[in-house]
């Protein structure tokens, strides 16, 4: 029964995550019908808007990073379940990304405004990029693993967990993290750059970068020199030239 409870909690968590994703999509972009959107909600003065939105980038900031580190997911596995560790952090981080949505109050002074036809399309061309480069970057390294899926279905089906293996599978060999530059285009890329669009992205940058110190500082605990030689040869988040 705890398998089937399991399996349940994983594919429910994937899923609000998965819907969450999508409006972050919107978010970003302004896209028409998104009730609430990085430059469009409720009215605001500056001073609260600018202290409400730092602090939303900052708890989603603490949230994603404590939670994603080691010795976090030791204590944490104290008192769940190991198997649902990585469902509880999608989860916890789609609620997170949800208070952010509802919470987030918008500067609408425009910074830049792209009005040429051509260069328009392409900022937007790029913005679907970034979350394209985004997806494909989660399949890369096993999509279902880093949302949870897959640790609740071989639990399941009694199997143990896999050693983790080091590999760089198409833009891997590329950049180290082309899931963050994936999601650095796609915060950056638009026509149309207000205050709190800008904020966000600066922000988020902020946060990307120094999340993969950390990220970085664990992964070379886990394999080594073979990741350290990985560094030598590899740009952080954009490929390096000449090499």
């Amino acid at each position: 029964m705890a398998r089937v409870l399991s399996v349940l909690f994983g594919v429910v968590a994937y899923c609000i995550f998965l819907a969450t994703f999508l409006y972050l999509i919107a978010f970003v972009g302004d896209l028409p019908g998104a009730p609430r959107t990085v430059s469009h909600g409720p009215a605001a003065t500056l001073p609260a808007a600018l202290l409400t939105d730092v602090l939303l980038i900052a708890l989603f900031g603490l949230q994603h990073s404590m939670m994603a580190r080691s010795g976090f997911k030791r204590a944490w596995t104290r008192i769940i379940p190991a198997v649902i560790e990585r469902s509880v952090y999608v989860l916890v981080t789609s609620a997170v990304l949800l208070v952010m949505f509802y919470f987030w109050l918008p500067i609408p002074t425009v910074v830049w405004s792209v009005t040429n036809a051509l260069a328009a399309g392409t900022l937007w061309a790029l913005f679907a990029i970034g979350w394209l480069i985004v997806l494909l970057s989660t399949f890369l390294i096993n999509h279902f693993e880093l949302f949870g899926l897959q640790q609740v279905y071989r639990n399941f089906r009694g199997s143990s967990a896999l050693e983790p293996k080091f590999r760089q599978p198409f833009f891997y060999k590329i950049v180290r993290h082309p899931l963050y530059s994936g999601f650095l285009i796609a915060f950056w890329a638009t026509p149309v750059m207000t205050v709190s669009h800008l904020l966000f992205a600066a922000g988020m940058t902020t946060y990307i970068v120094i999340a993969i110190g950390y990220e970085e500082r664990d992964l070379t605990t886990l394999f080594g020199q073979q990741y350290s030689d990985y560094k030598s040869r590899v740009g952080m988040l954009a490929p390096r030239m000449g090499r």
